[in-house]
């Protein structure tokens, strides 16, 4: 393996930082500095000379309008119009959706959360136009055909006439939208409103509060770390 993906493998940084760390001289490998492209296995003796970086984690409320990243011209992205600098957001949540988003500068945990072979659920708050029909919970639960894809079970809570609740564990793009349209129904709203261990709850629009503590080592575990 080679030793950037190793480290990475090891959730000791990115492999694009392991490449850093490496041009800079601070990885040893069986007491040689590395060289990038180095190959190693688990028996060799790798250690890494570098200060373990604080990382930082938000709960930020998106709110509808705002872009989550690469916004165009007259368009506002979360980092025009959140507080928080030096973070990004992880994954995405399109222009007419409003709720949960992630912020943080560790790279370390974009593919844990997003890959959606890990099942980290995901809970939306999803509101129609029409109202829901008596079997629209058991068609969404099983599976839709989205364009010859058909989505993962997922559990659903009826909330309303035209209101409803969802626990997915993949992301495709608009899947919720996508999902609703393949049944005859058109989104009126939708809000994330948990990821996995981390919920909206109390968190006003536009507004973002620090994960810390037990919340955070409950996240970070079911993330493998």
């Amino acid at each position: 393996m080679r030793i950037n993906k190793y480290l990475a493998h090891k959730n000791l940084c990115t492999r694009r930082e392991a490449d850093t760390l490496i041009s800079a001289g601070k990885v040893l490998i069986n007491g040689s500095p590395a060289k990038l492209g180095d190959k190693v296995n688990e028996k060799d003796d790798v250690q890494v000379r570098f200060r373990v970086k604080n990382y930082r984690y938000y709960a930020y409320h998106k709110t509808r309008g705002v872009i989550t990243h690469s916004a165009q011209e007259g368009e506002k992205e979360i980092a025009d119009v959140s507080p928080v600098k030096g973070v990004f957001p992880v994954g995405r949540l399109d222009k007419d959706s409003s709720g949960l988003i992630i912020l943080t500068d560790d790279g370390r945990i974009t593919d844990k959360l997003l890959n959606p072979e890990y099942v980290h659920e995901k809970e939306y708050i999803v509101t129609t136009k029409e109202p829901l029909k008596s079997n629209f919970k058991e068609r969404m639960e099983r599976g839709v055909d989205i364009e010859g894809y058909k989505t993962k079970e997922c559990r659903v809570e009826m909330l309303g006439e035209k209101r409803f609740s969802v626990v997915l564990t993949e992301g495709k793009k608009h899947q919720i939208r996508r999902m609703c349209a393949a049944l005859g129904y058109v989104v009126a709203s939708l809000e994330r409103v948990r990821i996995m261990n981390i919920h909206i709850s109390g968190l006003k629009a536009g507004s973002h509060r620090p994960i810390t503590g037990s919340e955070l080592s409950a996240f970070l575990k079911s993330l493998g770390f």
